[in-house]
């Protein structure tokens, strides 16, 4: 790994010229998940030092921590939910707006939503199963998500939707770190999760759980974590930013480019000091290699992903906007920002340019992308208050939105 960090024959000028890092040692925080995979490897695999740069890392054990070691300057920045960054910059959760910077997308896909083996004995096996015993009248399901506006969070309410399942009317949901998920389900604390891996496949691995859904079946190729820091940092040091894209922008590429490279990352993450999970529970979803708990294997044609030619890590536009819909739509927020106004300001597109044009990573086409989610509806960004307006199941705040808007948002992705 260490050879291919330093395989630039300029990496000198970062060091040396007046692109060299302001502040050259830097605190960045991460959460014990599979997807904190290039942050780790940048850090320790010699990624980072031909930019001049010596990256400390900080493992956490709650997003929460890492919002507030963010905000304090404790950690100059992180591995960190696209939702957390979007509710520190409009002041969502308990804490006042501040501005935020997503530096890059870190990962596409690789997350998953567990239910209890105690379920499936009752016959709780699928989510239509789990439609029909939500809508009964015994005690509420309970499941949990990592944080209240993070991807979790809006994954599980995605899919509860899409199956007719209200996720703040018909459960209960709780917050729960991701490592401490596979405990709660075996003490029976909770009946599902949505985290990130390696924790589902952990939950098969201890005979506590199966595998009802993946992420990406939820959104195919969507956006998961970023590298997220105040915008204060990145006006403040702006060369720093740009090396540190650069150094996890190298880590990402080398991680992809082939499965020899993934095999041995899974194996670097799963040390104690990082994800501390056995290599047997990591390595195969690393690879696409799903096993459900249920009898059904697969190769995923989605999995985790960290680079595919720039596709992964460019912050797309898009990307910010729909996270904020969807707080909108759960009544996170109260009424519609200026979504492209906000979206602007977040995502750091011309710093991003700059450091994936010196690696000669290409550049997507355009900041907006397309995808059609599991139920049918296509995202393009093009109408995001229409959007947030157009689902069935909601909790908007007054009769006038409540009312379900038809709109091109379900055919919009018809030609892509």
């Amino acid at each position: 790994m260490t050879d291919q960090a330093k395989s630039r024959a300029d990496v000198r000028a970062w060091v040396d010229g007046s692109d060299a890092p302001e502040k050259p040692s830097i605190n960045v925080g991460f959460m014990p998940l599979t997807d904190a995979a290039s942050l780790i490897v940048a850090a320790t695999q010699g990624f980072a030092e031909p930019y001049g740069l010596t990256l400390n890392l900080k493992r956490q054990v709650s997003w929460s921590g890492m919002r507030d070691r963010l905000l304090s300057g404790e950690l100059d920045a992180g591995q960190a939910l696209y939702g957390l960054i979007y509710s520190m910059q409009l002041g969502i959760g308990g804490t006042q707006a501040t501005d935020m910077a997503v530096l890059m997308g870190l990962n596409q896909n690789g997350q998953s939503i567990s239910l209890s083996t105690g379920l499936r004995e009752t016959g709780v096996d699928s989510g239509e199963a789990l439609a029909s015993r939500a809508h009964r009248n015994d005690a509420k399901l309970l499941l949990a998500q990592t944080f209240p506006t993070g991807t979790h969070a809006l994954w599980l309410y995605y899919w509860l939707a899409s199956l007719g399942i209200h996720p703040l009317d018909d459960v209960r949901t709780l917050v729960v770190p991701p490592p401490q998920m596979v405990e709660h389900l075996r003490a029976g604390g909770i009946d599902g999760f949505c985290a990130g891996e390696p924790w589902g496949a952990f939950a098969i691995d201890q005979g506590v759980g199966f595998t009802v859904a993946t992420s990406q079946s939820i959104w195919p190729d969507h956006p998961e974590k970023v590298l997220g820091c105040t915008r204060d940092f990145v006006e403040q040091y702006p060369n720093t930013a740009r090396a540190l894209i650069m150094a996890v922008l190298e880590a990402s590429r080398f991680i992809d480019a082939s499965e020899e490279n993934k095999a041995s990352t899974a194996r670097l993450i799963s040390a104690r000091d990082y994800v501390a999970a056995p290599p047997r529970v990591i390595e195969p979803r690393f690879l696409g290699r799903y096993e459900d708990g249920n009898g059904h294997a697969w190769t995923d044609a989605h999995a985790l992903r960290f680079h595919a030619d720039g596709e992964v890590n460019q912050p797309y536009l898009s990307d910010g906007l729909w996270f904020m819909t969807q707080f909108r739509r759960w009544g996170l927020l109260r009424e519609d920002p200026d979504y492209l106004a906000v979206a602007e300001r977040v995502q750091r597109l011309e710093t991003y340019r700059q450091a994936a044009d010196a690696l000669g990573i290409p550049l997507p086409a355009s900041p907006m992308r397309r995808s059609t989610l599991l139920d049918g509806k296509c995202w393009d960004g093009s109408d995001p208050a229409g959007y947030a307006r157009s689902f069935a199941l909601h909790a908007l705040s007054d009769a006038t939105e409540s009312e379900p808007r038809k709109d091109g948002n379900s055919s919009c992705c018809a030609s892509s």
